[in-house]
């Protein structure tokens, strides 16, 4: 099995490199001195040589340029003569088995490298490291843990025809630190399950989690990919983490980084003295000054495909956000540059490989190209992601509740022109971290207006963003319409809890939720478009829109008024005759409105509008997002 793994790991085909590399807890047979007891006198023994079963830990490096290995740690006061390492194959596999070693235990490899220096190296495939600024390795025991999440499990899928509502998140900054110190993963738990489940989210998306060094790269520049942040814990209380989260009902995604590393030296950066894992030219470095890793190289592939595989198998994660892909598409993020193919082909085995082993995991693009197939299965040469992040739908409709009224008749493509590219990919509509750090403002800093009108319009917003075909992601705070842009040092806002304006908008987002969940035509088959229509799409000079959605006999109509003009009875063409519900307003008092809105079921009149057979005559207030439901003929 071992000589298996390494075959393929060389040959770029192995999701389970961290079997074969790294630290691994094991009995193995050895041979050490024994007393045997002597035949003639049994009261006295001599020593022999047996083979006896021990417990230890096998280590296993791959760093072909190097020369002289050792292990050095707490265990052998880091001495670099008491545990040489064996070169046991010739492509570069250093290995010793080190008996009597415990969890927690510190250390890291000493070898001389191509340029004859001596130099100390944390482990690539290390479970655990040390908490910065230390940057050794530790030894962890990854197996044992007892799940309990088996009927999560059980009923999984990769949700194509299923509600995603996501909560991305960054563990520290969530509820800061208490008493100067993070909280565990145990104890964030603790706060986030109950808060997440009574808003309605699906699932948590987490951003990185691999040993980083440096707190303002929030994890985006990494130094081990197998470990576990240490910031909050150890890997076992990651896996309590997220069986609690399934239990609870909710799913779990990591937010990973596959494009580049962080440059600390005794991490992978030169790993063997030779670019092992980074480009060796001009590629090398990126715009944020971190190491690209070479995505055409096979012990490469192997090593991020198993990372993430990784995090899969034994923390149960049900997907994973790929960072970054326009940097892996084309050279440097740079459509001029042109397509990348050795890492495009990368992107390909990885997707393949994952859906091969887990055909319910999600594979998730953050991706700001047009590259064409982000989302199309490999075997269509696809690059075989489930969903991809809309970043255009995101600037563009950030874009336009930031216009003036007056002004977004000139601009109205801004919110139809989504829907003239969004079947070709399975989109998920994004309003991330990204839109809320380094001087961007946060969501409600972006709205039009005084201060009023700013909540207007960030209400209008959520509900447009639940009503549009497409999986959400809101990013933390959103839901309390912070004013503060996100801070990785502090905690978000919770004190705007207390002001009603505020947690009416937490009030909307648990409403759109729960819509979003009951309601299959906003869920069901939603990259199909036969089941999206425009009902109202060129009303330029009242900047109104409306547009349905259905499956089978669930029906749902959207209608959106952009500007502050008020509307007693406003028409809107139908397709379908009947009885209609207002089952949502985002003008009600509950939400902060002014309560102008459609208290009895309304049926449709004829003759029509708009080009359509029947017409709804409804009150529409200003900067108002209204949901009807179709209850009867």
């Amino acid at each position: 099995m071992a000589y298996g793994i390494l075959y393929d790991f060389l040959m770029g085909q192995t999701i389970e490199a961290f079997k074969y590399f790294g630290a691994h807890f094991v009995k193995q047979e050895v041979m050490q001195d024994i007393l045997v007891p002597l035949k003639k006198d049994p009261t006295k023994s001599k020593k022999s040589k047996a083979k006896v079963m021990v417990e230890g830990v096998v280590f296993r490096l791959y760093a072909p340029a190097a020369d002289d290995v050792s292990i050095i740690g707490d265990f052998n006061n880091w001495n670099t003569s008491v545990h040489k390492m064996n070169k046991v194959d010739e492509c570069g596999v250093w290995e010793i088995f080190i008996p009597g070693l415990h969890n927690y235990a510190f250390y890291k490899y000493h070898f001389k490298n191509a340029n004859g220096d001596y130099v100390d190296k944390a482990d690539p495939y290390a479970f655990f490291s040390e908490y910065r600024p230390g940057s050794c390795s530790r030894l962890f025991n990854v197996e044992g843990f007892i799940w309990h999440d088996r009927p999560f499990l059980d009923s999984r899928t990769r949700n194509f025809d299923a509600p995603v509502s996501i909560y991305e998140m960054h563990l520290g900054s969530w509820k800061g630190k208490i008493d100067g110190r993070n909280l565990s993963y145990e104890e964030i738990a603790d706060y986030l399950i109950p808060y997440v489940k009574e808003l309605g989210f699906t699932h948590i998306e987490i951003m990185p989690i691999c040993q980083y060094p440096f707190d303002g790269s929030w994890g985006y520049q990494a130094t081990s990919f197998y470990s576990v942040d240490s910031r909050y814990g150890n890997p076992m209380q990651l896996m309590s983490f997220i069986d609690r989260l399934h239990q609870a009902g909710l799913g779990v995604i990591l937010d990973f980084a596959p494009v580049h590393f962080a440059t600390d030296p005794w991490a992978l950066a030169k790993y063997d003295g030779t670019c092992l894992y980074e480009y060796s030219n001009e590629h090398m470095y990126n715009s944020w000054g971190s190491l690209n890793f070479d995505l055409g190289k096979d012990p490469v592939r192997s090593f991020l495909m198993s990372a993430m595989n990784f995090f899969i198998e034994y923390f149960h994660f049900d997907g994973i956000r790929c960072d970054a892909i326009s940097n892996v598409v084309y050279w440097d993020g740079n459509k001029a540059n042109g397509e990348n193919v050795g890492a495009t082909e990368f992107i390909k085995r990885l997707n393949g490989k994952i859906h091969i082993v887990h055909n319910d995991v999600m594979m998730i693009a953050e991706d700001s190209t047009d590259f064409s197939g982000v989302t199309k299965p490999t075997e269509r040469n696809g690059l075989g992601f489930d969903y991809k992040w809309d970043l255009g739908w995101m600037n563009d409709t950030l874009d336009y509740y930031g216009l003036d009224p007056v002004y977004k008749k000139y601009d109205h493509n801004k919110i139809t022109f989504s829907m003239a590219y969004f079947f070709s990919e399975n989109f998920m509509l994004p309003l991330s971290h990204d839109e809320v750090v380094h001087g961007k403002g946060t969501i409600l800093n972006k709205m039009w207006g005084d201060y009023d009108q700013h909540f207007y319009l960030i209400r209008n917003l959520y509900a447009y963003q639940f009503a549009h075909p497409g999986k959400k992601l809101n990013f933390m705070g959103n839901e309390l319409a912070s004013w503060d842009e996100w801070n990785e040092t502090k905690s978000i806002s919770w004190e705007l809890k207390k002001f009603p304006k505020h947690d009416s908008v937490s009030r909307l987002i648990r409403d759109l939720n729960l819509i979003y969940k009951a309601e299959d035509a906003l869920h069901v088959e939603e990259y199909n478009p036969v089941h999206f229509d425009w009902l109202m799409v060129d009303n330029s000079s009242d900047s109104v829109f409306a547009f349905e959605r259905r499956v089978g006999n669930s029906h749902i109509i959207a209608v959106f008024n952009m500007t502050s003009n008020y509307y007693e009875n406003y028409d809107i063409g139908f397709t379908r005759k009947g009885l209609y519900e207002e089952i949502l307003n985002t003008d009600k008092d509950v939400y902060g409105g002014s309560n102008a809105y459609n208290g009895v079921p309304i049926h449709t009149t004829e003759p029509g509008c708009d080009g359509k057979p029947y017409k709804l005559t409804i009150k529409l207030a200003g900067f108002a997002a209204c949901y009807f439901k179709y209850i009867d003929e």
